[in-house]
């Protein structure tokens, strides 16, 4: 049976549906997954060894340029790769018109009547999405995201909910360490994400390089030029912290992988550390990590106790519980349980 994912963003949401997949491929081993991911999460998808193929999509990026991307020859490739394959099932995982379109291309592009299965109109993110499905669960919307892709696999393919330990199908093993990492032991600060009120304050940061550099050596990667400037002045003067090279999604991997440890703020590359099952500490400040939090082995979270506006002048007040010997004091105890 060739089962068709559409779950094209963002990283947090790819990795978050790694579980169902896993849970899927053990119970019933003769699956297989072809996967419609953003052209930048590719990679994520691919990792895992029930998933056989995967197709990008831009979606993002073709709808700033919808008249290049035809021309282009861009989306005529893209609707022939869908065809280029007979699928059993397709399952939405977003719940989105967004995604809910391409299962209605895929289906025409085959001109084979699959069956597309999704959440119903009262558990879809957005209700909509469901009048495309063929099949239509209830899944309740109080749970964290990773049970919710799991209760929809479940359903769309009538099996019952393992009561195994969840696992995302990546091991740490596997992802080679890129080699301007070194040797010696060390822990990576994940300090960047999209939305400025969940940016821990600098200051806090650079204490908490500082205290860690006295035990190991201090990684920090960087996706953007902003990235890369913050992470150049939280190493600037402190010996054992080191500003990593530009690196691609699986480099990133294998930096994660391979570290005693890490600290992230509300970032994709936190439920990548998740997945990986590297021992983590991640901070949320104006968010929760109660529907949408890193899910996996060795994972603790530090939250603000109050959750003010989305205002980056309030910043340090949201974190001000969070301090960096409390961030400090909370990764050494998740290295020392996972040991």
């Amino acid at each position: 049976m060739r089962v068709l994912i559409v779950k094209t963003s963002s990283l947090g949401d790819i990795v978050h549906t790694l579980p169902a997949v896993t849970e899927a491929a053990r119970v019933l081993p003769q699956l297989r997954f072809d996967w419609v991911a953003e052209e930048a999460f590719t990679e994520i998808p691919a990792w895992h060894p029930a998933v056989q193929r995967v197709i990008p999509v831009a979606l993002r990026r073709w709808r700033k340029q919808p008249l290049a991307a035809r021309r282009s020859g861009e989306w005529r490739h893209f609707r022939e790769q869908l065809a280029a394959q007979r699928y059993d099932l397709v399952i939405d995982g977003q719940g989105l018109l967004k995604s809910a379109l391409i299962t209605r291309m895929a289906r025409v592009a085959r001109k084979v009547a699959a069956p597309v299965a999704g959440y119903d109109w009262a558990s879809a993110r957005e209700p909509l999405a469901s009048l495309f499905y063929q099949r239509k669960y209830t899944v309740a919307r109080d749970q964290h995201a990773v049970l919710r892709l799991r209760r929809l696999f479940a359903g769309a393919l009538d099996y019952r909910l393992s009561e195994e330990a969840v696992d995302c199908g990546l091991t740490r093993s596997a992802f080679a360490r890129p080699a301007p990492v070194g040797d010696s032991p060390y822990v990576v600060f994940l300090h960047g994400t999209t939305r400025e009120d969940k940016h821990y304050p600098e200051a806090y940061w650079r204490e908490l390089v500082e205290q860690a550099a006295e035990r190991y050596r201090v990684l920090l990667p960087w996706g953007n030029e902003i990235e890369r400037e913050r992470a150049l002045r939280l190493a600037r003067g402190v010996e054992n912290a080191a500003v990593l090279p530009k690196m691609n999604l699986a480099e990133i991997a294998g930096t994660i992988a391979g570290a005693e440890g890490a600290v992230a703020v509300d970032t994709g590359l936190g439920h990548l550390s998740a997945a990986l099952g590297t021992p983590a500490v991640s901070l949320y400040g104006p968010t929760s990590p109660k529907l949408v939090g890193a899910y996996g082995a060795n994972q603790r979270y530090l939250c603000a106790e109050d959750f003010p506006p989305n205002d980056a002048d309030v910043r340090p007040a949201i974190f001000s519980g969070l301090t960096p010997a409390r961030v400090w004091d909370e990764l050494q105890a998740a290295i020392q349980e996972a040991r």
